[in-house]
C-alpha cells in the first residue's frame, strides 16, 4: 500500500498555527472556509484583552522556507489579496450573521520553515485595515 504524500508546507504551517491559537486560548471556527473569493486560512475568536474584547479574527497563514525573498510572506499579501480577502470575509459574515456583531480584524501569521520544523515567526494583528 502506497504510503500517503507529506503534507505540503502551507497545510503543515496551517496545522500548526491552530495548534498555537488553540493553545493561547483561541476558539477555532473554521479551517480552510472556501468561497468564489478564495480561502479564508482560519477564522476564530480570539480571547478578550481587556480593555478588548473578543474579536472575530480572520487569520492568513504564510509559510516560508528560511532566506525567502518575500519578507517571509508578507509581501505575498498584495492589496488584491487584501481584498479577496475582505469580500470572503464579507461572504463569511453573510453566512454567519451571528458572527457579525463582534468586532472583526484580520491577522496574519508569518511560520517559518528550517529543516522539518516550523516556528512562529511573527503574528501581525491588525494586519491590514480597510
Amino acid at each position: 500500500m502506497p504510503s500517503s504524500p507529506k503534507p505540503n508546507l502551507g497545510a503543515r504551517a496551517e496545522k500548526q498555527v491552530g495548534e498555537w491559537l488553540t493553545a493561547a486560548g483561541w476558539e477555532l471556527l473554521h479551517h480552510r472556509w472556501h468561497c468564489r473569493w478564495g480561502e479564508l486560512d482560519w477564522v476564530a475568536i480570539a480571547p478578550p484583552r481587556p480593555p478588548a474584547p473578543r474579536s472575530l479574527v480572520f487569520v492568513e497563514v504564510k509559510a516560508r522556507s528560511r532566506g525567502s525573498w518575500d519578507a517571509n510572506g508578507l509581501e505575498a499579501i498584495t492589496p488584491i489579496k487584501q481584498a479577496r480577502l475582505w469580500q470572503a470575509a464579507e461572504l463569511f459574515l453573510a453566512e454567519f450573521p451571528e458572527l457579525a456583531e463582534l468586532p472583526c480584524r484580520f491577522d496574519v501569521v508569518l511560520v517559518r520553515q528550517s529543516g522539518d520544523r516550523l516556528y512562529l515567526h511573527q503574528h501581525i494583528a491588525h494586519a491590514f485595515e480597510q
